[in-house]
């Protein structure tokens, strides 16, 4: 058994253990609706977040350039299913604490244990869903302005049908455009290093990317 292999089983034991409380909300049925867009469009490069800059630093190997091409997932039944467990799972095992509660710094972004802020809960996310066989360059993590024009993260999936997003704040999966936020920035699926404007002209400054799950 290979070590991925071997990741895979461990995850889904967790994922599908009876003991594990989820909502799939329905995951399966998202693809069929109708919205008014289906991709965020990308604008050319933009400056990554300076936590992500030192995440990668401290932790090169989650932030590892593979040289794919972008991916657009064929989402069959189960891997919707996989993707709502994984959210949900995600969502509330870790505990809403800011980076400067947890870490004594504004902006820290981490693989958390058991707490942790926005960008964290995306972060444990996109490596379960490594480990589960999805290909790292559909998983984007993504810089917005949520509703009180604060920064917020979240992390993108792009599938054949369109962008959709992981959310801390919301255990539905919903498309990208059916969310009250303004979509800045994410990372390039060429380079997860690299990241790309998803605004025209200058990307606004959303000070630090951090907030708990219900702020």
């Amino acid at each position: 058994m290979t070590i991925k292999t071997a990741v895979g089983a461990a995850l889904l034991g967790l994922l599908f253990g009876t003991h594990m409380a989820f909502a799939i909300e329905n995951s399966a049925d998202v693809a069929k609706s109708e919205p008014k867009k289906q991709f965020a469009t990308e604008y050319g490069k933009a400056l990554p977040p300076i936590g992500f800059v030192k995440f990668c630093a401290r932790a090169p190997d989650e932030c590892r350039t593979r040289g794919a091409k972008p991916a657009k997932l064929a989402m069959t039944h189960e891997r919707w299913n996989l993707l709502a467990r994984v959210n949900s799972y995600v969502n509330g095992k870790i505990e809403p604490v800011s980076d400067l509660d947890l870490y004594g710094e504004p902006e820290y972004w981490a693989l958390p244990a058991d707490a942790g802020d926005c960008e964290d809960y995306l972060l444990l996310k996109r490596r379960y869903l490594v480990g589960l066989g999805f290909p790292p360059e559909a998983l984007l993590i993504t810089v917005v302005l949520d509703e009180k024009n604060e920064g917020h993260a979240v992390l993108t999936i792009t599938t054949q049908d369109g962008d959709y997003v992981l959310d801390n704040r919301r255990d539905a999966i919903q498309r990208w455009s059916e969310l009250d936020y303004t979509f800045l920035k994410r990372q390039s699926p060429r380079d997860p290093r690299a990241w790309v404007a998803l605004v025209k002209g200058k990307t606004p400054n959303p000070g630090f990317v951090s907030g708990g799950r219900q702020q």
